[in-house]
Order: C-alpha cells, then structure tokens, then sequence
C-alpha cells in the first residue's frame, strides 16, 4: 500500500511541478523572475525525478536495499539540484524587490552553495551505502539550512516592507521545508516512517512554485 500511494503521489508531483515550470516558461512574457521561477520549477522536478524515480522501482520491484546504488547517487544529484534551486529563489528575490543594495549577500549565497556541493561530493557521505552515517548528513545540510534561513528572513521582511499580498507566506513554505526536512536526516534511517515527511516537504516546494505561477498569471490577467 505505502509504495503504491508513493508511487502515486510522485507521478502527480512531476505531472504537477513540470506542467508549472513549462507554463511559466511559456507564459512569463520575458520577465526575468517568471523565467527564473520556471527553470527552478523545471530544476526541481527533474533533479528529485533522480530519486523518486529509483525509489517508486525499488519499492514496487525488489526493494530498497537492492536498489541501493540508483537510490544513493539520485539522492546525491537531487541534493545539488536542490542548492542550486535556492541560489535561483534568492535571485527571484534580487529581481522582484530590485534589491541595489547588499551585494555581500550574493557571495555568501554562492558560498553557501558552493560549500555544500562540495561536502555533499565527498566520499565520506557514503551515498550507496544503507547505513550512511548520519553525522555527514548533518555536516553537508548546515550550509544548506543557512542559506534557507537568510531566505526566509529575505522574504519575510521585503514581502512586509512591499505587501506584498501573493509572496506574503513564501517564507512559510522554506520554513516548512526545512521542518520537513530536519527529521528526515536525523532519524529516518533509524525510524523509517519519518521518512514520509518527505511528502509534506515536497508539498512546501510545490507552494513555492504556485506562488510564483499565481503571481504571474494575476500580473497578466
């Protein structure tokens, strides 16, 4: 039952995510934070399709275990698809609010994100291995959540300052992701049902996302 439902709801997911990002694409008219918010759109759904791709077969063919390597290197592409997808939502911010000031911000972003590709590069994470140490998934997410947590406060105080109205819960839906996310880390390997977390998490992504497409389809109406 768990890997049908699984199943199920990953194919709505990339239905969902990929139809978005591509009406976006299509429909954003040249503006530079509709665009962005497409590719990210597109980025998402096609980096976590090199996870939850494997997993949907492990868990309907010969399970998780056997599936081991599929299942470690797509864990490893989606967790860089998924930095570069924050460094993407903090241009979204540069572009939206025509930030001209703090340009120390970008390089602490790119470093951030830089940091993380190359911790989550490192043999040391054991992506092919069931038993991964767990403390190397916290090391390589701590740059991760430091670039979360300036881009909640990002879009916290600018969607204030502006109201405006169609960001005003974007910092909600990263803050959520992370909450998600956290538990996942920590404590799935040892408890697999904090696993399903993922799904509640994945749903904050596809949040992010519709807000964007909302916002471009009220600016067209």
């Amino acid at each position: 039952m768990r890997a049908i439902f699984e199943t199920v709801f990953d194919a709505a997911y990339f239905i969902t995510i990929l139809t978005l990002g591509i009406s976006m694409l299509s429909g954003c008219r040249g503006v530079r934070q509709y665009k962005l918010f497409g590719w990210m759109a597109i980025l998402l759904g096609l980096g976590d399709a090199f996870h939850l791709v494997p997993r949907a077969y492990a868990l309907l063919t010969t399970g998780l275990e056997a599936n081991a390597v599929a299942l470690g290197i797509g864990k490893l592409i989606t967790s860089v698809t998924m930095t570069i997808f924050y460094v993407m939502l903090y241009h979204i911010w540069r572009t939206r609010y025509r930030i001209k000031g703090q340009n120390a911000l970008t390089p602490i972003i790119y470093i951030l994100a830089a940091v993380r590709i190359a911790l989550c590069l490192l043999p040391q994470n054991q992506w092919t291995s069931m038993n991964a140490p767990v403390m190397w998934g916290i090391i390589r997410n701590v740059p991760f959540a430091l670039m979360g947590l300036i881009l909640i406060v990002l879009f916290y105080r600018q969607a204030h300052k502006h109201s405006d109205w169609s960001f005003r819960w974007l910092w909600l839906a990263i803050t959520l992701s992370f909450a998600f996310y956290i538990p996942v880390v920590l404590w799935a390997d040892t408890i697999p049902l904090v696993g399903m977390l993922m799904i509640p998490k994945t749903l904050a992504y596809v949040w992010v996302v519709w807000m964007g497409y909302s916002d471009m389809k009220k600016e067209f109406r």
